[in-house]
């Protein structure tokens, strides 16, 4: 071979490596820690926000998806592993989350949906300015609690018990608590805290509502119970316990009826954000949003069989009717 044309293909060679240079750099990374396992709609959500800035998965940004995670050591964890391959943007569902991340990759940009008191937990200065290395979306204002009992009575007035199932962990959500209370003073209706740390308390506290007659119960929007939605829609029924989730899913899934914000708009909106951020804005300069749309959902059958019968004027202004 010449001289001319071996130097011609060490250059044609050396191009396209740094061509393939080039390409690898050029695919960013996200880790989402998401609230449900495998759940396509969320999955969806996600990247349509992404797409909506030019963020395709699978051809310039890699989506590592992980559960999200319930104890402090399994943050840890999960955190230690991040810390060897920092991802470009991390989104995260859970309080205790957000923090240890803010704690162990303070420069890493986060974007978090449904937080409860981003401000108070101290995740951001302000929601206006949040100035550091977080932003998103927060839980419902903490008055949506006077309207999950408001409509659970009016779904179910014999109903004079009511259960308040959360993760005390969140202390988020133990603020709509007291607005529970506040209406419940108006209905004569007497409520009890029912704080969850595993799959025995849910069995046990349902149980114990339903040894006496006209229990009902609400559960707080919550990761850790959604894993659960199952076993506590299944233990409702079985109990004749009428129920309101924070969470659409759970009426989907057999449930009562829901009434909340969208899960999967505020996935869609994280995605957004982390798109937004890949493309070079800072979380510092994007605003935390507050909820501003709710939906109400109800399933028709689940009414039926624990023999309630929903008010018409509820059904008009239900988004969803699952019959």
């Amino acid at each position: 071979m010449r001289r001319r044309q071996f130097i011609a293909l060490l250059s044609a060679a050396a191009a396209a490596w740094q061509r393939g240079v080039r390409a690898q750099q050029s695919v960013r990374r996200i880790t989402v820690l998401v609230p449900v396992a495998d759940d396509p709609e969320l999955d969806l959500a996600f990247e349509q926000g992404l797409a909506q800035r030019g963020w395709i998965g699978g051809r310039n940004v890699q989506i590592d998806r992980r559960l999200a995670i319930d104890s402090t050591d399994k943050t840890k964890a999960a955190i230690a592993e991040l810390l060897a391959r920092p991802p470009d943007v991390i989104v995260a569902f859970v309080s205790r989350t957000v923090a240890e991340l803010q704690k162990a990759m303070p420069t890493v940009p986060i974007v978090f949906a449904s937080i409860s008191e981003p401000v108070a937990q101290g995740f951001v200065q302000s929601l206006a300015h949040p100035g550091g290395n977080a932003t998103g979306f927060t839980m419902p204002p903490a008055t949506i609690g006077g309207k999950w009992l408001e409509l659970l009575s009016e779904m179910a007035p014999a109903v004079t018990r009511v259960a308040y199932m959360c993760n005390p962990s969140n202390s988020g959500l133990l603020q709509p608590y007291a607005a529970v209370e506040a209406a419940a003073r108006n209905h004569a209706i007497a409520v009890a805290l029912a704080a969850i740390h595993s799959t025995t308390d849910i069995e046990t506290g349902m149980t114990t509502l339903a040894r006496e007659p006209a229990g009902g119960l609400i559960v707080a929007p919550d990761g850790f119970l959604a894993k659960y939605s199952k076993l506590i829609i299944e233990l409702a029924a079985r109990e004749k316990l009428p129920a309101i989730y924070g969470f659409a899913s759970f009426a989907a899934e057999g449930g009562l009826a829901s009434y909340g914000v969208s899960l999967s708009e505020q996935v869609r909106q994280a995605g957004d954000y982390a798109g937004r951020i890949l493309s070079g804005e800072k979380p510092a300069d994007l605003p935390v949003q507050q909820p501003t749309h709710y939906e109400l959902v109800i399933n028709l059958k689940a009414a039926n069989a624990l023999g309630l019968t929903v008010p018409p004027g509820m059904l008009d202004l239900a988004d969803k009717v699952i019959e």
